[in-house]
């Protein structure tokens, strides 16, 4: 019990702190399970339910402050979704399984950690489309595999390439995670049916932390120092993830 108080207060945390900044919290929430020691067939559909919960919250608070661009975002999510529902049905071994995580965390803290908080507020370079939807299936599937919405990818390759300011790219990514984890936790349960009993207390703490956190996200711009935060928090659990 006393386990289950102190991750479901993480949760809400990594909830909070994700959210604020547009995304859904699946590359905190693994972290977070890994530094408590859950099992890969545990980790995996619980980031993706706690992801669907959030990011819904996420993407209306960002579409109801204008932050939302369907011109942006369907060229990612035509492919995507697809290909998260197919990574989604596949069983990876748990020691493979461990390694693909810790490099998406490492990633994900690299991501956080060269965050520039001086990027453009607007942006209107057009989009490839071929290019985006070459993208959106290796985010996908990718996404799928491991149990995140694949907002750590897609965020950054917005912003570099100028297609979308901060905030536009914050409702996207939002918008983009939802459907993604929507797919990959319907892929997950065609092929494996199984949901751990812990989902609805977690799921209780993520929608608040998610609640809290989006409203003040699509509001004002995220403070630099949640960026480091995070990012420290997922280099530790990345690298526990592959040497444990």
């Amino acid at each position: 019990m006393d386990d289950i108080i102190i991750l479901s207060g993480l949760i809400f945390a990594a909830g909070l702190l994700y959210s604020s900044v547009g995304h859904a919290g699946a590359s905190g929430y693994l972290a977070v399970m890994a530094l408590f020691g859950l099992a890969p067939d545990t980790m995996k559909p619980t980031a993706l339910v706690l992801n669907i919960l959030v990011a819904a919250i996420a993407a209306a608070q960002f579409q109801r402050a204008g932050y939302f661009s369907w011109d942006t975002f369907w060229p990612f999510a035509i492919s995507s979704i697809p290909f998260a529902f197919i990574g989604g049905a596949m069983s990876i071994p748990g020691n493979i399984y461990k390694q693909i995580v810790g490099l998406v965390l490492l990633f994900a803290a690299y991501h956080f950690f060269s965050k520039k908080q001086s990027a453009i507020a607007n942006a209107s370079k057009q989009i490839p489309v071929l290019a985006a939807i070459l993208a959106g299936a290796g985010i996908g599937m990718l996404s799928g595999m491991v149990g995140v919405g694949g907002g750590i990818f897609l965020t950054p390759l917005i912003l570099y390439m100028g297609w979308a300011g901060t905030k536009q790219t914050a409702g996207v990514s939002a918008m983009f995670i939802l459907v993604n984890s929507i797919a990959g936790i319907a892929g997950h349960l065609a092929s494996v049916k199984f949901l751990p009993d812990t989902i609805y207390v977690l799921g209780f703490a993520a929608v608040l932390g998610g609640t809290i956190g989006s409203y003040m996200g699509s509001r004002r711009f995220a403070n630099a120092t949640i960026y480091q935060l995070l990012a420290v928090v997922l280099v530790i659990a990345g690298v526990k993830f592959m040497i444990v």
